[in-house]
């Protein structure tokens, strides 16, 4: 019988993100830490929360007291509930804003603490959480989560392992369907069904299968979204698992007679692949993954060339088009990030490609693990 129960994530995975976001808190002289946006409440709480997903204004669902390391979560069962997180500890939603108010006035020291910072602000709460933190300041609070989630625990980097593995998986199923005449969304159904079939029920990616356009990079095909042969057909499979997002994308040709023309563009591909390969590089400058682009002598796509992945996107983003942001990051030890390579050709298409790369002091790890339509597994 299939499992139906919520349970909390495992107990050494959310100690050890606590301990980042206890020691971040300390770092950036925080006294408490009230949270909204849903992938920072997990973070911190472990507890997963139903009725959350889509936007949603600000509102104070976690607190986090450092001095005694106490969490306040908002929920009204205790169903996921990690058993750290005391029942009197547990607030329900509340219509009137007051009454969330009176609880976080009934925290243990709330009228003592001086800095309080939060991830997101609505005018409402700007105008009351004084009212519960009365002698505080309140600030940004999130750097303080960004520096804590950039960098993964041992037990994040094999929560991640299995989100990947369920969308590799997804694509392995996908890839027979690959035949002339099946349309994208034909494609998309089967992947997305065999993600569900690997227990995970949330995409988390618009676009998972079309055909890559011969006349304009970064392009859908002009066409019914009918695969034919002579097309390139690109595959973006991303699954949020356990709260961890997943992602690996291929490209892969149809017909005899293309995949002789695309040899040379996926050779492309391989030589731009290897050369952000050896940007990934502990403490190396992110615009070295830019930089790699340009050595290759490919154009820059217009999306990031590197993302963090975690509990949704973490930083860094290493983006052309943000030359600032990239200049000020730099690779650490224990990022995870999602590395994009794309190569095009003219009345050809476009090859691309996903890779999940752990950097670490030893040298980066590719993650991902399904082989290119050549045959060729990243390591």
């Amino acid at each position: 019988m299939a499992r139906t129960e919520v349970l909390p994530d495992d107990r050494a995975l959310r100690l050890g993100r606590r301990e980042r976001a206890l020691a971040q808190m300390a770092a950036h002289d925080l006294d408490v830490l009230v949270l909204g946006r849903q992938a920072n409440v997990r973070y911190v709480a472990g507890a997963p929360q139903l009725w959350v997903a889509g936007t949603r204004p600000f509102g104070p669902t976690c607190v986090v007291v450092r001095k005694t390391g106490a969490i306040h979560l908002l929920s009204t069962w205790d169903e996921g509930v990690p058993d750290d997180i005391p029942h009197e500890n547990l607030y329900g939603i509340a219509w009137n804003p007051m009454n969330t108010i009176a609880v976080l006035q009934k925290i243990e020291g709330a009228d003592d603490v001086k800095r309080v910072g939060t991830d997101a602000l609505s005018p409402t709460f700007r105008q009351l959480l004084p009212m519960a933190f009365p002698n505080a300041e309140l600030v940004d609070g999130e750097p303080a989560m960004r520096a804590a989630r950039r960098v993964k625990t041992d037990e994040e980097v094999a929560a991640l392992r299995e989100a990947i593995q369920v969308a590799e998986n997804a694509l392995a199923t996908a890839l027979p369907e690959l035949t002339e005449g099946v349309s994208e969304k034909e494609l998309a159904a089967v992947l997305l069904e065999a993600m569900t079939a690997g227990g995970v029920s949330t995409p988390s990616t618009q676009d998972v299968a079309w055909v890559t356009s011969r006349e304009h990079p970064w392009r859908r095909a002009s066409s019914d979204g009918r695969v034919r042969s002579g097309d390139l057909v690109a595959f973006s499979v991303g699954v949020l698992g356990g709260g961890y997002t997943g992602e690996v994308g291929r490209t892969w040709p149809v017909g005899d007679a293309t995949q002789h023309q695309a040899a040379d563009l996926y050779r492309r591909w391989e030589l731009l692949w290897q050369r952000l390969f050896d940007a990934c590089q502990a403490g190396a400058p992110a615009t070295d993954l830019i930089s790699a682009y340009h050595s290759a002598k490919e154009p820059l796509p217009p999306m990031p060339v590197a993302r963090g992945l975690g509990m949704g996107f973490d930083p860094p983003v290493v983006s052309a088009h943000l030359p600032a942001t990239a200049a000020e990051e730099q690779l650490e030890a224990g990022m995870v990030l999602a590395v994009t390579g794309y190569v095009w050709q003219q009345g050809l298409g476009a090859v691309f490609g996903r890779e999940a790369v752990l950097i670490s002091a030893d040298g980066p790890q590719v993650l991902t693990t399904s082989p290119s339509w050549q045959g060729v597994v990243h390591a």
